[in-house]
């Protein structure tokens, strides 16, 4: 008899919601989405992820408020926390099969303010507004690099190595935009000499983003196989050096990161020009 009863309550509360959403649905209309192949259209969008992808903007507008209320601490805090929230919307429409193409459109958005907008912004607000002109341009070139980066991961979503990006992905720039402002917060490192390295920092990132080096996406990471144990161990490891001091520890992993793009394009090309040299070799042989 339960199940009746819970059907029952399920319809009512969704009777009750159609109600309450009548007029402003009558006002702003409703998204309709073509489905795959030759499928009918479907109405609507899934709540799960998008509620995540919100939570994300969220984060991004409220870092920006920060840095203009002087409050830079929280601003950078937040942006690490879309970050959390940027990597969760996709694995949960993955899991959960609610992956659509208003999500990744409105996901895109979502990024652009919370990894594009509010890191430039906030290092602005932070160390740059003492350079002038410099200092709106540094973060003006971080923001338009964000937004091709984001164009251009759009326009090639299907047809990209899975396995690796090209260019440093945005959330990984921003947290390492964000690190530098809440290490220099905490620990006092601003002054008109490092003024002029952070804006360096921030117009070096934007380059970053928009390169063809290639970083690590981790998708090929996994938790549902054995592992050795020493890699738990390692894990423990890097847990203790970012409790010791967490504005430095994940700064520094932020910059070893953007650092292994250039440095995997350089193996690549040293093991391009080396297999060349071995054809070459073997031409002349023969």
């Amino acid at each position: 008899m339960a199940i009746p009863d819970q059907t029952t309550d399920t319809d009512e509360l969704e009777r009750a919601a159609e109600q309450i959403e009548a007029p402003l649905a009558s006002l702003v209309g409703d998204y309709e989405e073509a489905d795959a192949g030759n499928a009918p259209r479907v109405t609507g969008i899934f709540l799960l992820p998008n509620l995540l992808t919100s939570g994300a903007l969220f984060c991004g507008f409220y870092s920006i408020i920060a840095g203009m209320q002087g409050d830079f601490y929280a601003g950078a805090v937040a942006i690490l926390v879309a970050m959390i929230f940027d990597g969760l919307d996709g694995r949960v429409a993955r899991l959960t099969r609610t992956s659509s193409a208003f999500g990744a459109q409105y996901d895109s958005l979502s990024d652009m303010v919370s990894f594009g907008l509010a890191p430039a912004l906030l290092t602005f607000n932070w160390a740059l507004t003492g350079l002038g002109k410099v200092g709106w341009v540094a973060a003006f070139i971080y923001a338009a690099c964000a937004a091709l980066r984001l164009a251009r991961f759009n326009a090639h979503m299907e047809s990209d190595d899975t396995t690796h990006f090209t260019g440093l992905a945005s959330p990984a720039a921003a947290a390492t935009a964000a690190g530098l402002v809440w290490m220099g917060q905490t620990h006092g490192w601003t002054g008109p000499t490092l003024d002029w390295a952070h804006a360096l920092l921030l117009a070096a990132l934007g380059f970053l983003m928009i390169s063809r080096f290639p970083y690590s996406s981790f998708k090929s990471v996994t938790f549902d196989r054995r592992v050795p144990f020493v890699r738990m161990l390692l894990v423990v490891a890097v847990l203790g050096l970012i409790a010791l001091d967490p504005p430095v520890a994940i700064w520094c992993m932020s910059v070893l990161y953007a650092l292994s793009g250039p440095l995997l394009h350089l193996r690549n090309m040293d093991q391009s020009s080396q297999e060349g040299a071995k054809d070459h070799d073997k031409t002349e042989l023969h």
